[in-house]
C-alpha cells in the first residue's frame, strides 16, 4: 500500500492548531469561523448535543460559556457584500482561512457555492465574542417506540481519499455525540464511489468532514461532488488537510482508547487513511464540543467492509427497510415489524443491522439459538424483558461521563449529578438481569451473562454508594429529578452542603405555605405547580367554582388558561423562586465538586459499562426477533447454497392487512439461478420480489422468517431496481434514473449478490426496452448470483432456449363473468406458478375495465393484433436443446444434493431413483433424434 500524504501542509497556509496553547500566527489567534449552511439542512453538532430530550429533567450542558478559542474582530470577517457581489471571491477567501467550517449547499458546484455567513454568539462582552460551548445532553426513557426520536441525526464523519496512485482508497471515521465509540473503516473503492455512499447514508450523518483540497474551488475531486450531490440537507464541513495526520490519529487511539479494545492498534497501525480521518475528527469533536474526552475511555473499533453485507440507499428505500414510502410517519416498514425493543440502545442496534445484515453464518446461527431459547422459555422472555425495559440509554450515558468539560458552569454541574444517579441506577440492574439470564443454555446469552460478572460493576457501585444515598434514583417528573439531584450525596459529608439543602427545604416549605395562604385569602382551590421552564407557579381548576366578576385577583399575574385550568404566579413568588435558583446553585456547585471527586475515582473501572452496553442493546433486539415470533407464525432459517422458502409471505403487508397474505414456494440454485417472472398488472410480482429480499435481510440479522421452511445462501449484497419514478433533483427521467440504477448493479453485483430488477425498460419505447433487457439478462446470467427479474416483455421468456439456468415462472389469474356488467372479469389468485404466462393482452384488459371510452380499446386491440402478427415467430426449443437442459438440471441437482444432503442411505437412494425419473420425464422427444439413444 502506498503511504499517503496526508500530513503534509500547504506552504502558504499559516500554522494554526484547533486547540489553544498550540502554534499560533505572530498576530495572535486568527479564526475564521463561517458556518455556512443551507436552509434545509440538518441541526448543527453543537445543537444536537445542546437538545434536552425527555426524561433529563432540564439537566444541561454547558450552555452559556463562551469558547477558550477566541473569535476574528469584526473588520476580520468577509463583508456580507462581498459574498453577495462576488461568490468565487467569497469562497476563495473562506477557504483560504486559517480554519475553515463550511457546509455545503444543496447546489454546491466546484465553482458556485451558496453559502451564507454565521455570525459569532455574543457572551456579553463587546469585546470578546466566541461560540457557545455545548456539551452533550442526557435523553432516557424506558421505552423507544419512535423512531424519529431514537434516531436523530448525531453521528460526524470524517472521510479522506488518497491522492496520486492511491486515489480510491478511501479513510473513514464516524463518531456518535450520543454514543461514545468510534467506528474505524478503510478499504479501496471504485470510481462510483458506491461504498462510501451507501456507509455514508447507513451512518445518516449529521456532519461531514473532508478536507480543503479535496473541495478546492475549481478542483474538486469526484468524491467531494458525490457526497454533496448525495446529501444536500447534512452539513458539509472542510479543514485544512494538514489536521488529517495519521501520526496524530495513532497517538489519539494510543491515548483513548479502553483497555479491552487495545487490540485495534494492531488493526490499524498500517491504515494511514482511517488514522488521518481519526486524527481530524477527534480535533473537531474537541472544539464544537468545547471538551476533551477522559484517557482510556472510549471503544475504538475497524470494521472492514466484508464484514456485513452491502444493501444501498436506493434498495433500502424501494424495500421499506426504514421508511415508508406511502407515509414517513407510520410503521409500516420491516423495522415497524421487528421494532419491540425497549430501550433506545436497542432501537438503535436493529437499525443498524438491518441495513447491514451480517454475513457470517456462525453469528448469525448464535443469535438464532438465542431467539430459539428465548421462545422455548417463557420465564426467560418475561424476566429478560422486565429487567431490559428499565435500562436507561446507557450508550449516552457513556457519553457524557468520559467528556471532561473545559468549563465548570451549573449546567456541567447539574448534568454530571443527573448523569451519575442515572449511572447507579443501571448498575443496580446489574444483579436482577443476572438472576434472569441465570439458566440460559445459548452460547450467546452465557457469554452475555459472563461478561456481567465482571466485579468492576460492584467497585463502583460501592463507590458509588459510600457517597450517594442508597435511594437517590432515576424518577420521572422534572421536580422529582430536581429533588433527586439536590439530595443525592450523603449527610455529613460536606457541613456548608447540608446547609445549603435546609435553606432550600425552607424556601420550598415557605412557597407552598405562601400559596396555601393565597387560596385561604380568596376562597380559591389553588394547588402548586413545577416546571423547568418556570419553576414553581400557581394553578387553579374552575370546574364548580364561580370567579368574582370573573376575574382573578390583582394580585396574580401572568395569567395564562388552558380550557377550565388557570396557570399563574405573583410578585412575592417570583421572588421566591429566585430565591430557590440561588439556593440550587449553591447547592449543586458543592455536589459538583464531591461527584467530580468520585468519578475520577471510578473512572479507572468505567470500561465495564462498555460490556453492559453491548450486552444490553444486543438482548433487546434478540428480545424484539422472539416478540415478533410470537405474533406470527415465523419459521428458523437454515443456511445453504440453496435459496428455498416453503409457503413464505411479506412481512410488512401481513402487518398492513387483516388477513395472511397469499403465501408461495421459491427454490433457487446455482443450477437455476436466473428467474424471469411474468404476469397481468397488480398479479403480484413486485409485492413477490420484495418479499424475497425482506426474508433474505430478515435471516441474515439472525430473526425467523415468515415461511413453514426456509434455506437462504448468504448474500453479500443486495440490489433492486423497483422504483418507476423520475428524480426531478438530478433531472433525471424515469428511463434514465432506471438507466442509472440498472448501470449501479452491474458494475457492483458479484456471484454472491441477490438481485431483483422490476419492470426494467419500459420507460422507453418496446424495442428498445426488450433490447436492453435482455443484454441486461445476458450480462448477470455469466454470474452465479441469484436473480429475479419481473417484466410484462414475453418475448424474453424465451432465452431460456440458450440458457439452461433460466426458470419461467408466473402469477395466474382467474376470468370470472361480471354478471352485472355482462363482461368478463379478472380474478388475483396472487399464486406464483411454473411457465410462462398464458394471459395475453392484459394491458388491453385492464384498460377496458377502466374509464377508457369503448371505442378507444377497440381500436388499441386492432392495432395490437396487426403488429403482433409482424414480430418475429417465438423460438422453439429442439430436442437437442431439451435434452441438453435435462442433462444440465440433472447434473447440478446431483452436485446440490452431494454438498447439503443429510439423508439417511435409504431416503437418500429414494431421493436419486426420483431423479431419474425426473430427468427421464423431462425430454420425452429425444428419441426422435437422429443419432441420439437415451443413456
Amino acid at each position: 500500500m502506498l503511504r499517503p500524504e496526508v500530513s503534509s501542509t500547504s506552504p502558504s497556509a499559516p500554522a494554526v492548531s484547533l486547540s489553544s496553547g498550540e502554534t499560533r500566527s505572530p498576530q495572535g489567534p486568527r479564526y475564521n469561523f463561517g458556518l455556512q449552511e443551507t436552509p434545509q439542512s440538518r441541526p448543527s453538532a453543537q445543537a444536537v448535543s445542546a437538545s434536552t430530550p425527555p426524561g433529563t429533567s432540564g439537566a444541561a450542558g454547558d450552555r452559556s460559556s463562551s469558547s477558550s478559542l477566541p473569535c476574528p474582530a469584526p473588520s476580520s470577517r468577509p463583508a456580507q457584500g462581498s459574498y453577495f457581489g462576488n461568490k468565487r471571491l467569497y469562497v476563495e477567501n473562506t477557504l483560504a482561512s486559517n480554519f475553515t467550517f463550511g457546509v455545503s449547499s444543496s447546489s454546491a458546484r466546484e465553482t458556485n457555492y451558496r453559502q451564507t455567513l454565521k455570525t459569532p454568539l455574543s457572551t456579553g462582552n463587546p469585546q470578546r465574542s466566541g461560540y457557545k460551548s455545548w456539551t452533550p445532553q442526557m435523553g432516557y426513557s424506558a421505552s423507544s417506540s419512535s423512531v424519529i426520536s431514537a434516531h436523530s441525526p448525531s453521528v460526524i464523519v470524517a472521510v479522506v481519499e488518497g491522492r496520486g496512485l492511491a486515489r480510491g482508497e478511501i479513510g473513514m471515521a464516524s463518531i456518535d455525540l450520543k454514543n461514545p465509540q468510534i467506528i474505524l473503516s478503510q478499504f479501496a473503492d471504485n470510481t462510483t464511489y458506491a461504498k462510501v455512499i451507501t456507509k455514508l447514508k447507513i451512518l445518516s450523518p449529521l456532519e461531514i468532514i473532508m478536507s480543503n483540497t479535496a473541495c478546492a474551488v475549481g478542483n474538486s475531486t469526484k468524491l467531494f461532488t458525490l457526497i454533496t450531490e448525495n446529501f444536500k440537507n447534512v452539513n458539509f464541513t472542510t479543514i485544512q488537510r494538514k489536521y488529517f495526520n495519521e501520526t496524530k490519529g495513532l497517538e489519539y487511539i494510543e491515548q483513548l482508547c479502553i483497555a479491552e479494545f487495545s487490540t485495534v492498534l494492531m488493526e490499524v497501525q498500517s491504515k494511514y487513511y482511517c488514522l488521518a480521518a481519526v486524527a481530524a475528527l477527534l480535533k473537531y469533536v474537541e472544539f464544537i464540543q468545547n471538551s476533551v474526552y477522559a484517557p482510556k475511555s472510549l471503544k475504538i473499533c475497524f470494521q472492514g467492509s466484508e464484514q456485513t453485507a452491502m444493501i444501498d440507499s436506493s434498495s433500502a428505500q424501494n424495500l421499506e427497510l426504514l421508511i415508508n414510502n406511502q407515509d414517513c410517519r407510520n410503521n409500516h416498514t420491516l423495522f415497524g415489524v421487528l421494532n419491540y425493543t425497549k430501550t433506545p440502545g436497542g432501537s438503535r442496534r436493529l437499525r443498524s443491522n438491518i441495513l447491514e445484515p451480517l454475513v457470517d453464518i456462525e453469528t448469525i446461527n448464535m443469535r438464532l439459538d438465542c431467539v430459539e431459547e428465548l421462545l422455548q422459555d417463557e420465564e426467560l422472555f418475561f424476566g429478560l424483558q422486565s429487567v431490559i425495559s428499565r435500562f436507561l440509554d446507557t450508550e449516552q450515558l457513556l457519553s457524557v461521563l468520559v467528556q471532561i468539560p473545559k468549563q465548570d458552569t451549573v449546567n456541567a454541574a447539574e448534568s454530571k449529578i443527573t448523569n451519575l444517579i442515572y449511572l447507579k441506577h443501571t448498575l443496580e440492574l446489574v444483579d436482577p438481569l443476572k438472576i434472569a439470564m441465570k439458566n440460559c443454555n445459548a452460547p450467546l446469552l452465557r457469554a452475555y451473562y459472563g461478561s456481567l460478572e465482571d466485579k468492576r460493576f460492584g467497585i463502583i457501585l460501592e463507590k458509588i454508594k459510600t457517597v450517594i444515598n442508597d435511594d437517590a434514583r432515576y424518577m420521572k417528573g422534572c421536580l422529582n429529578m430536581r429533588t433527586q439531584k439536590c439530595y443525592a450525596v450523603r449527610s455529613n459529608i460536606n457541613e456548608f452542603l447540608d446547609i445549603a439543602r435546609r435553606t432550600y427545604t425552607e424556601i420550598v416549605d415557605d412557597i407552598a405555605g405562601m400559596i396555601s395562604q393565597l387560596g385561604e385569602k380568596y376562597s380559591l382551590p389553588l394547588r402548586t405547580s413545577f416546571s423547568s421552564a418556570r419553576g414553581f407557579f400557581i394553578q387553579m381548576t374552575t370546574d364548580c367554582i364561580a370567579l368574582p366578576s370573573d376575574q382573578l385577583p390583582s394580585e396574580f399575574i401572568k395569567i395564562s388558561k388552558a380550557k377550565n385550568s388557570y396557570s399563574f404566579t405573583s410578585a412575592d413568588l417570583i421572588k421566591m423562586n429566585e430565591r430557590c435558583q440561588e439556593s440550587l446553585r449553591e447547592i449543586y456547585h458543592m455536589t459538583y465538586m464531591i461527584v467530580c471527586k468520585l468519578l475520577s475515582e471510578i473512572y479507572e473501572h468505567i470500561h465495564c459499562l462498555y460490556k453492559l452496553s453491548d450486552t444490553v442493546s444486543m438482548l433487546d433486539m434478540l428480545l424484539s426477533f422472539a416478540h415478533a415470533c410470537t405474533l406470527s407464525d415465523y419459521v428458523r432459517p437454515e443456511f445453504t447454497d440453496t435459496l428455498a422458502i416453503k409457503q413464505g409471505w411479506h412481512p410488512i403487508l401481513e402487518k398492513i392487512t387483516a388477513e395472511k397474505p397469499v403465501a408461495n414456494n421459491t427454490y433457487i440454485t446455482e443450477g437455476s439461478n436466473f428467474f424471469i417472472i411474468t404476469g397481468p398488472n397488480m398479479s403480484g410480482k413486485s409485492t413477490y420480489l420484495k418479499q424475497i429480499a425482506l426474508c433474505q435481510i430478515m435471516a441474515q440479522i439472525g430473526s425467523y422468517v415468515p415461511a413453514e421452511y426456509s434455506s437462504f445462501r448468504i448474500a453479500k449484497q443486495i440490489f433492486t431496481r423497483i422504483s418507476t419514478d423520475d428524480d426531478i433533483e438530478t433531472n433525471s427521467s424515469t428511463f434514465m434514473k432506471e438507466m442509472k440504477e440498472i448501470a449501479y448493479i452491474l458494475h457492483n453485483a458479484n456471484d454472491k449478490s441477490l438481485i431483483l430488477i422490476d419492470e426494467l425498460g419500459r420507460g422507453t419505447n418496446t424495442e428498445e426496452g426488450i433490447g436492453i433487457c435482455y443484454a441486461v439478462c445476458e450480462y448477470l446470467l455469466s454470474l452465479k448470483a441469484f436473480t429475479l427479474f419481473a417484466t410484462h416483455f414475453l418475448e424474453l421468456c424465451y432465452i431460456d432456449t440458450l440458457y439452461p439456468n433460466v426458470e419461467n415462472m408466473h402469477f395466474e389469474v382467474q376470468h370470472v363473468q361480471n354478471t352485472s356488467r355482462n363482461k368478463e372479469a379478472i380474478l388475483y389468485t396472487y399464486k406464483l406458478s411454473k411457465g410462462l404466462t398464458e394471459e395475453k393482452n392484459y394491458g388491453l384488459k385492464a384498460a377496458e375495465v377502466s374509464s377508457l371510452p369503448p371505442s378507444i380499446v377497440l381500436d388499441a386491440k386492432e392495432i395490437t393484433t396487426q403488429i403482433t402478427r409482424q414480430i418475429l415467430q417465438n423460438q422453439r426449443s429442439t430436442p437437442e436443446m431439451e435434452r441438453q437442459r435435462a442433462v444440465y438440471h440433472l447434473a447440478t441437482r446431483l452436485v446440490q444434493t452431494a454438498r447439503n444432503s443429510q439423508l439417511n442411505p435409504d431416503s437418500l437412494r429414494t431421493y436419486l431413483s426420483n431423479l431419474k425419473k425426473k430427468y427421464k420425464e423431462d425430454f420425452p422427444r429425444t428419441e426422435q433424434v437422429p443419432g441420439k439413444t437415451e443413456e
